[in-house]
């Protein structure tokens, strides 16, 4: 089943999406203007798609393959384990986006095949494995969110489960291409077994998969978070023993989180999604510590903060600037009015949603349950917010302990959970 290992046909609505807006492709007009005066100068070409990259591998192939006079294939996987794309996602695909201004093409594979797996890169642990439903749900998801920085006119999107159904053969040439020995020195792995926590053989078999996926997709260049440099290494000499010639590796630095400390990531509840609402947007990006400033500034917009500015009124410049980039400079500007309202003048949103809760006939509403409902969290949640200090009513925060309140006291009142979430009660 050769078949498999020859280039396959675009899928996936991609391959009718429209251009990315006028005012997104201006932006980086000044990047494909120096790109493609440099297209025929590979070593400058290649030093400077690397410049912010942490590894580029193997020294001096990039310009080699530059050499080759033709467009090249630019590899990103992305495993639909979450629905949101968010920050962090973004530092690669920004690198993937400066490939394309420089005249190569993307090629975006949604991983449906090896979600079914689930990386372990970074794990201390076995992934859970999600259902098909999620998986499919997921990825249509990715491919949407990702064209708000990849240009569709230079990009393939193929899903991986199109050629990881493979049959015993295929899988048993794949596996000999490599060593258990070999699969178990990244570093993942090794902490697991020496900590004597499980690592299941479907997580052996990860690495293999994705490096695969270059096979398939005949990879010139793959790129990844500094997390990945084994796979992506992997990937090159399973190419090698297909009779390929190795595809070059480019690695990212990994964005911190809204902590300061983690890797942004959903599972961690430290991520800013592409899709949020601007004010959300807005607003986490000004909880950042001081201390992210330099690398958030770096890694998501190229540049250094103003040294004239104070850090909260670079965070500001910062958050405006992600809000204009996802969305528009109005939105921006609209997102930054209504964070002032809130958190400086302290007045209610404009625009706060009304939430309907049944008390069938009663005197007092149990706030656990009425905030559950309002704001979709769990009554657990709901009591550690209370017990916090987090809810207020019109302002005024709900002391500790209290748990139910009489009718007056909520009805026709504004519920704000955290600093960013309101609605206004009716109870019927």
């Amino acid at each position: 089943m050769r078949h498999r290992l020859q280039p396959l046909p675009l899928v996936g609505p991609a391959a009718v999406l429209e251009p990315l807006p006028e005012r997104e492709s201006l932006a980086l007009a000044w990047m494909s203007d120096h790109l493609h005066a440099t297209f025929n100068k590979p070593a400058e070409t290649a030093a400077w798609l690397a410049r912010n990259a942490v590894d580029c591998l193997p020294e001096g192939a990039l310009a080699e393959k530059l050499k080759l006079g033709r467009p090249l294939r630019v590899k990103l996987g992305i495993d639909p384990t979450a629905p949101d794309i968010h920050l962090g996602f973004t530092v690669v695909l920004q690198k993937m986006r400066e490939f394309q201004d420089a005249g190569h093409t993307v090629v975006l594979i949604i991983g449906n095949g090896t979600a079914r797996v689930g990386d372990p890169s970074g794990r201390s642990a076995t992934r859970p494995v999600l259902s098909d439903e999620e998986i499919t749900r997921n990825a249509r998801t990715f491919e949407q969110q990702a064209l708000k920085i990849l240009d569709p006119n230079r990009l393939e999107v193929r899903f991986n489960g199109d050629w990881l159904e493979m049959s015993m053969g295929e899988l048993f040439r794949l596996m000999s291409t490599t060593t258990v020995a070999h699969v178990i020195e990244r570093d993942d792995f090794a902490n697991r077994l020496a900590a004597g926590t499980p690592v299941s053989m479907l997580e052996l078999l990860y690495p293999l998969l994705q490096g695969y996926d270059s096979v398939a997709i005949k990879a010139d260049v793959e790129l990844g978070g500094t997390d990945q440099k084994f796979n992506l290494l992997l990937g090159r000499d399973i190419q090698r023993a297909y009779g390929m010639d190795g595809q070059v590796i480019l690695t990212m630095p990994l964005l911190t989180g809204t902590d300061g400390e983690k890797k942004m990531s959903k599972s961690l509840g430290n991520y800013i999604g592409v899709t949020e609402p601007p004010e959300e947007i807005y607003g986490k990006t000004l909880s950042i510590p001081d201390s992210s400033l330099q690398s958030w500034y770096s890694l998501l917009i190229g540049e250094a903060p103003d040294p004239a500015l104070t850090a909260r009124d670079s965070k500001r410049a910062l958050a405006r600037a992600l809000v204009e980039r996802f969305y528009d400079g109005a939105a921006a500007g609209e997102a930054e009015a209504a964070f002032d309202r809130v958190h400086v003048r302290r007045e209610v949103p404009k625009d706060v949603p009304e939430v309907e809760w049944a008390v069938n006939g009663g005197d007092a509403a149990h706030l656990p349950a009425l905030i559950a409902h309002a704001f979709g969290v769990s009554s657990s949640e709901a009591r550690r917010s209370l017990s916090q200090g987090g809810v207020r009513i019109d302002g005024e925060v709900v002391p500790s302990g209290v748990l139910d309140l009489p009718r007056e006291g909520v009805d026709g009142r504004v519920l704000q959970l955290g600093k960013r979430r309101f609605a206004k009660i009716r109870l019927v």
